[in-house]
């Protein structure tokens, strides 16, 4: 575990990458070059039933600065800029969209061994502002996150989160949609050896009065494959395996199926990531 709590995103986040991250149902390649003078071109193309979509992004960094350019096939043009620690704990991102000219927006982000804090606000006359924040430790921590619209005066995002941490296991209580929802998670580590853990994630909405339980595991078959599965409540079983098969370079076949449906098909998603 880092130390200090991190930013309010990293609350519940070992267990939302157990339960959902690498699972996709659909078809995507990226491959990954680097120049002569340190830049990287990643190409990826994902291929989402009879739509391809596809995108190039280069990253240059020199000294403490960043800078990442993205062209996707709607002709859009994504720009970031990121300035790491001009003070300590400190790192500054701009980013902006074009053609939208109300993407443009500065972001400030502040890490320190008892809080950590994000905010940002919209390059526009009337910007969306912003603000989360962390205050504890590796241990226990507790955050809010707040959006702001200052053109209609309205909060559109207000939630809280709470997370406890041990060496070997993380639970975490989240409180979303301006109180609509209410999501407890929790990841354990079985085995560091294997990387096998297990994990669960459970969702009541007081709106429709609904509960949504996923439940799922990992474990290292050895040192260059892991394999995944989880169910929820509604009878959905999905499972991958995910093989490194040289250094950075992955590929990662995954499935998902009704059991409640099994006449239908199958979902399969493959992804292929290639680094030198």
């Amino acid at each position: 575990m880092g130390k200090g709590p991190g930013f309010y995103s990293y609350i519940g986040k070992r267990a939302r990458d157990l339960l959902y991250r690498d699972y996709q149902g659909d078809h995507k390649f990226t491959v990954t070059t680097y120049t002569s003078n340190g830049v990287a071109i990643t190409s990826t193309g994902t291929k989402k039933g009879e739509l391809f979509l596809a995108d190039v992004a280069t990253q240059l960094k020199n000294k403490n600065i960043t800078t990442d350019i993205k062209v996707d096939t709607n002709s859009n043009l994504s720009t970031t800029i990121t300035i790491d620690e001009p003070a300590p704990g400190l790192k500054t991102i701009f980013s902006f969209i074009v053609p939208d000219q109300r993407s443009g927006k500065v972001e400030l982000q502040y890490l320190h061994e008892y809080a950590g804090i994000s905010t940002s606000i919209g390059l526009t006359a009337s910007p969306i502002v912003n603000f989360s924040g962390v205050a504890g430790n590796n241990v226990v921590s507790l955050g809010t996150d707040l959006s702001f619209d200052t053109a209609t005066g309205n909060f559109t995002k207000c939630n809280a989160g709470l997370s406890f941490s041990k060496s070997d296991l993380i639970a975490s209580l989240i409180l979303n949609n301006k109180g609509e929802a209410l999501t407890a998670s929790y990841y354990h580590t079985v085995s560091p050896l294997t990387n096998t853990a297990v994990g669960a994630e459970l969702t009541h909405s007081f709106s429709n009065n609904e509960n949504t339980l996923t439940i799922g595991t990992q474990h290292a078959l050895d040192p260059l494959t892991t394999v995944k599965a989880r169910l929820n409540n509604y009878g959905k079983a999905s499972a991958l395996i995910q093989h490194e098969w040289r250094p950075k370079s992955l590929f990662t076949i995954s499935g998902e199926v009704d059991t409640r449906a099994i006449d239908k098909s199958a979902k399969i998603g493959l992804a292929l990531a290639l680094k030198p």
